[in-house]
């Protein structure tokens, strides 16, 4: 552990995701989200939006390539076998909407151990093409000790 410890701030390049109308729909509807703004492009219209507006979840889709970026950075050599999901905390800001490109860059906020485990920490944050942030997400993972 002690020889990752050094990697905490390290920054990756940036990700870019296209956020597409249908993209939009397949996860709506695969997550059980039932706004009309997600899925009727006559109801997003009617609310004001230029095209579908993503679900606030929507961002694990646009950010994943990101986070994957520190998770197979072999310089932290995290073990998957033993690697848990620790949990995932989003801070949103302007919507995403339809034909969007979304920046997003991650970083390692925190490497630590516990009893025996290790836990890494990642910190994401996207803009959309005009560069107004649309959300910022805390990835942690737990990698369990032998």
């Amino acid at each position: 552990m002690a020889s990752t410890t050094h990697q905490v701030g390290k920054r990756y390049p940036p990700t870019v995701y296209a956020v597409g109308r249908e993209k939009i729909r397949e996860f709506a509807e695969a997550t059980g989200e039932t706004a009309p703004v997600c899925l009727d492009l006559d109801a997003a219209r009617a609310a004001g939006h230029a095209d579908l507006v993503a679900p606030p979840m929507f961002a694990v889709v646009y950010q994943k390539q990101a986070v994957w970026q520190a998770l197979f950075d072999p310089e932290l050599g995290i073990d998957f076998a033993m690697l848990v999901h620790g949990g995932q905390d989003f801070r949103w800001d302007d919507l995403v909407i339809a034909g969007d490109e979304i920046t997003t860059h991650a970083s390692v906020a925190d490497i630590s151990e516990r009893a025996g485990n290790s836990f890494y920490v990642f910190e994401t944050e996207s803009v959309n093409q005009r560069g107004e942030p649309v959300c910022r997400g805390t990835w942690s993972n737990v990698v369990r000790g032998a």
